[in-house]
């Protein structure tokens, strides 16, 4: 059963506080919180002990209990003794945005990377709130919201006992995600031998990233209407017009305001895109906001240190309605229709052709081995069987060129 939940915002005007809101209300839907009601602020500062000012939190306290909700969720990062003093007021349960992705981000992880990575960044952020936290915390083992007193008592004695097993715990993990990077970088290392090209879909969550990836592999990857359905990286082969193969990534989608240590919890996954040879950055062409989730996702991509220069802006889930006009090296995509994914196609094997170069052959018999080397690295276009040996065109990724030098036909 969904907890009710209430949602509250200070606004500052530093950004958009209704859009955050609307964004905070959808990652609360992602969480199984039906929010009841949300509450907001304006003000130049936020109270330092409240962060909403004390009649607007008995306004929200009035209308929690007249409506049964069990908790609040704020739109920002509160401090420990914020998070203790206005629970105490409020009389239930009080996370911040932070911690309310760091509840999906454990929920979603599947494999063994992303767990321990999600636990590490949750550690981390307990850490410095243990005064104020208390059992807010313990929401991500997927429990329902909870009254007030389950937050009193313990002492000093308790609090340094969750301080020093943190601490031990936090250095344990990070010995076991050294291994885990250890690892990564060998497949790295062997994908970058085999010089597999590696297309990586970016993007805002919930703008169809998997959802493309299905329609151009053919995959059955989850699809849902939710924020950070996909959080591990997923990669399926895709075989381009040129016949060129390539690995194909989904990764993690970014929200507005991500915080620094959410994006280094998921690195494994933002990682495919900063050794990746394109990058896909997917927007919902049909939303208000598609300037704005472009920006966030290359803020953050130029964050973790990627390659701007061969970036493909995909304007998706054109089906949904009116285009309006996109710029001119963009591509207007429907996942659902199909619309669009040939000119994708063609435009990354466009980028990529750099990389190939024209194959005019005549392999002797007992080579007719390396015409899998050109099929695995490129492409076959013709194949004849002569008495002087095998003529074959097609291209090849240069890294390979130097394998048939002495085969070419036309040397000039």
């Amino acid at each position: 059963m969904a907890v009710k939940t209430m949602i509250a915002a200070v606004d500052l005007g530093e950004y958009d506080s209704e859009e955050s809101l609307k964004e905070l209300q959808a990652l609360c839907r992602a969480a199984d919180m039906e929010v009841v009601f949300s509450i907001s602020q304006k003000r130049t500062a936020p109270d330092s002990k409240y962060y909403l000012g004390e009649g607007k939190l008995e306004e929200a306290k009035q209308i929690a209990q007249a409506n049964e909700v069990e908790l609040c969720v704020f739109d920002c990062e509160l401090t420990g003794s914020q998070i203790r003093s206005i629970s105490d007021y409020l009389e239930m349960e009080v996370i911040d945005r932070t911690m309310l992705i760091l509840e999906i981000f454990s929920k979603r992880a599947t494999t063994a990377e992303g767990k321990l990575q999600t636990e590490l960044t949750l550690l981390k952020y307990r850490l410095p709130r243990l005064t104020g936290l208390g059992a807010s915390m313990s929401r991500q083992g997927g429990g329902g919201g909870g009254g007030g007193g389950a937050r009193r008592g313990g002492g000093e004695t308790k609090l340094e006992y969750d301080r020093r097993y943190i601490s031990s715990r936090i250095d344990f993990i990070k010995s076991k995600l050294a291994d885990v990077e250890k690892r990564r970088d060998l497949m790295y290392a062997q994908r970058k031998k085999n010089d597999v090209p590696i297309v990586a879909l970016t993007g805002y969550t919930n703008v169809g990233k998997s959802s493309l990836l299905n329609a151009l592999t053919g995959s059955d990857i989850l699809e849902k209407d939710m924020l950070f359905a996909t959080l591990d990286p997923t990669a399926r082969r895709l075989t381009l017009p040129s016949g060129q193969n390539v690995i194909l990534v989904d990764t993690v989608g970014f929200v507005s305001r991500l915080p620094h240590n959410l994006v280094e919890a998921f690195k494994s996954t933002l990682e495919q895109a900063k050794y990746a040879d394109i990058i896909l950055n997917v927007c919902d062409i049909s939303s208000p906001d598609r300037d704005t989730q472009l920006k966030v996702t290359q803020n953050t991509l130029r964050q973790i240190g990627c390659q701007m220069e061969n970036v493909i802006t995909v304007y998706n889930m054109c089906d949904k309605g009116a285009i309006e006009p996109v710029p001119k090296n963009a591509v207007v995509t429907s996942a659902k229709t199909g619309r669009g994914l040939p000119q994708l196609l063609e435009k990354i094997d466009r980028l990529l052709a750099a990389r190939m170069a024209r194959l005019d052959l005549l392999l002797p018999y007992d080579k007719a081995g390396l015409i899998n080397t050109i099929r695995e690295n490129g492409r076959v276009e013709k194949e004849d069987y002569t008495p002087q040996g095998i003529a074959v065109k097609g291209s090849i990724d240069r890294k390979f060129l130097y394998i048939f030098t002495s085969y070419q036909q036309d040397k000039s």
